[in-house]
């Protein structure tokens, strides 16, 4: 058909589909409430915390209904090889059931699931965004204020790649912010190597136990001076208290590189099989920015963090 009409079919499927899993939803929760204004990206969420200054920042997407969310954002589209390479449920896609900017200046990233649907693309659906700046400093602190789905088969992740073309997992991944089905744990991880080599990792867990009911504040700070392979420093920040830090690994690409991703994934490897159960699942972004300097302490604030024994390294697989 027409490639037209193919797009006017597609949309029309997913606006079917939103409207079939809120209409349950409504069921099961006994709200009247209509299914297209639960849906519209007017729907007021709950007040943010007090928001960071982000006095020195450098870059902060905007957040505002007037302005698409392609503008700051590269949508990655479908399944991917084999489900995204961990076998995921999901398929993503760049429609506003999925992802969208609410009237009060949130970012919104919807995962939808509806089972019944009766195309594969259409049960699970959901939004992958991948920044189209890049850190671009060899010292600097990426902040976001973010509330994150917390439920089985559920995995949000708020994280950084190199900018592409990149050769995963070597040339590195930084985890800053992901909680896996439904454990209300943090999961802090630095990734230069394949599965099957352990010392090529550092992860740590930090239990978030009210993680479902509030926005949580997470900060990476970085220093790799020159940009150099092999050197430089993390420390990775939950709601303003250091949880892990650690060493730039040699043969990684500069964090001048890395691009900021935000995702929510379904089912899979890492939620165990689960598949999660139809309704929607939002991740909502308050506040995001990348800044010259820390706001926790400034730099003497990163150094007093690293130099911290009670910091820990993280540990392999």
């Amino acid at each position: 058909m027409p490639w037209r009409d193919h797009v006017k079919q597609v949309k029309d499927g997913f606006n079917s589909l939103a409207k079939e899993v809120q209409t349950g939803i409504n069921e099961r929760s006994g709200s009247s409430q209509p299914p297209q204004q639960q849906y519209h990206a007017n729907h007021q969420y709950p007040p943010q915390p007090p928001v960071p200054a982000g006095a020195s920042a450098y870059w902060r997407p905007r957040f505002q209904q007037d302005i698409p969310v392609s503008v700051e954002w590269d949508a990655k589209l479908g399944n991917g090889p084999d489900g995204w390479g961990n076998q995921e449920l999901q398929h993503y896609t760049a429609l506003p059931e999925n992802t969208f900017h609410t009237q009060n200046g949130l970012l919104v990233l919807r995962a939808l699931a509806n089972s019944h649907a009766p195309n594969p693309e259409q049960k699970y659906t959901s939004a992958r965004l991948v920044s189209r700046e890049t850190l671009s400093r060899d010292r600097g602190a990426l902040t976001a204020v973010i509330q994150s789905p917390c439920a089985r088969g559920i995995w949000p992740a708020f994280w950084l790649l190199p900018q592409e073309p990149f050769s995963w997992p070597t040339d590195g991944e930084i985890d800053i912010a992901e909680t896996w089905n439904g454990d209300c744990e943090n999961h802090s991880c630095l990734h230069w190597g394949h599965h099957h080599e352990p010392q090529k990792h550092r992860v740590l867990g930090t239990k978030i136990h009210d993680m479902p009911r509030r926005p949580v504040r997470y900060d990476l700070v970085w220093d790799q001076p020159g940009g150099q392979p092999g050197q430089g420093r993390l420390v990775w920040f939950i709601d303003g208290r250091p949880v892990m830090k650690g060493h730039i690994p040699g043969g990684t690409r500069p964090m001048r590189d890395m691009t900021i991703l935000l995702n929510v994934a379904m089912g899979g490897n890492v939620c165990q099989g689960v598949t999660p159960s139809d309704g929607y699942y939002d991740m909502v972004v308050h506040s995001l920015y990348a800044s010259d300097e820390p706001e926790l302490g400034g730099w003497p604030g990163f150094d007093h963090a690293w130099g911290n024994p009670g910091v820990p390294e993280g540990h392999g697989y």
